[in-house]
């Protein structure tokens, strides 16, 4: 039996033959620099041959991998045509899709986009769960989830991590708490303010609460945290209620603000932060993940999510 060559360490190889570097060849594959050098040394030392000359930092085929080369791209092709054969005829993508996502993500944008994306392509079958940013990094880690959707930046550096749109923070309180009157009439809460203030946050692995607890370390400062909730909805009922303020995106508290049940504080903490598409270099990306990752993005640049965003608040405000 042959070495057991893998259709990464093929797609490597070309890869690096049709651009000249390692590193061009990562950026083509949305691979790591050193994954993907690692790719083609293994290819390397399993065939028990050299593919490559190596002046400088470019590298070049020898006579063996230029001969090679063809035959890569040639099985690449093949694998191309066999997923092509898996598709319906009529070219339709079908099949089901496996999405994790961090809470803000999940509720108050991801269920009317993914009722768009099934509207284009009703074969397709898009499984979403509910996570916090840590679990859905774990669930994409293992495998468990196609592509997840995260608040802020994945620190996984086994993972591929791509900037999607732009998200706010707000620390809002109930109207009649304490604070909240001095905060909103202009005057930003100062640093002891923010301090003293009771804390509803959400859980410890939430991005929500990362970025929040990130700004407050940048000020040398500590949340005094009453409550810690693993649900969006619990925590804002609990600032509701007048038990502390919280911090949360702006997306999931539209509702509550234009009705005057909640208001924003205005503090000198820095509350922006971006949501990141994340996805495992080794599992297989169908036609289908595709098309979603293609639509996520469009929709980003389309200037679809504020709409949704507006919609949103519209919902939240009928009686």
């Amino acid at each position: 039996m042959g070495p057991a060559v893998t259709f990464r360490q093929l797609q490597v190889f070309v890869a690096v033959a049709r651009f000249g570097t390692v590193s061009a060849a990562a950026l083509e594959l949305c691979l790591s620099q050193s994954a993907t050098s690692q790719a083609l040394s293994d290819l390397e030392r399993q065939l028990g041959i050299t593919l490559f000359e190596r002046p400088g930092r470019r590298l070049r085929l020898n006579a063996l991998g230029d001969e090679l080369l063809p035959r890569a791209e040639a099985l690449l092709e093949g694998m191309a045509d066999f997923v092509a054969a898996a598709s319906d005829p009529s070219g339709t993508l079908r099949g089901s899709l496996n999405i994790s996502a961090s809470a803000t993500v999940g509720t108050y944008l991801l269920p009317a986009l993914a009722g768009r994306f099934t509207e284009l392509y009703p074969a397709a079958e898009l499984r979403l769960r509910l996570r916090n940013s840590h679990e859905v990094a774990n669930d994409v880690l293992g495998m468990d989830a196609d592509i997840g959707l995260i608040e802020g930046e994945c620190r996984d550096n086994v993972l591929v991590s791509e900037p999607w749109c732009q998200d706010s923070l707000v620390v809002v309180a109930a109207p009649g708490q304490v604070l909240a009157d001095n905060s909103t009439a202009g005057e930003p809460l100062c640093g002891d303010e923010l301090e003293s203030m009771a804390w509803i946050l959400r859980e410890p692995g939430s991005g929500t609460r990362s970025v929040f607890e990130q700004a407050m370390r940048g000020r040398g400062l500590t949340p005094r945290v009453r409550m810690a909730l693993d649900q969006t909805e619990a925590v804002k009922q609990a600032v509701v209620a007048g038990l502390g303020a919280s911090c949360l995106s702006r997306l999931s508290v539209a509702g509550e603000l234009a009705r005057g049940e909640l208001v924003a504080l205005e503090t000198p903490l820095s509350l922006r932060r971006r949501f990141s598409l994340v996805w495992h270099p080794e599992r297989y990306r169908s036609p289908l993940w595709q098309a979603f990752k293609v639509f996520l993005t469009d929709a980003e640049r389309s200037g679809v999510l504020h709409d949704l965003s507006r919609l949103n608040v519209a919902a939240e405000e009928k009686p």
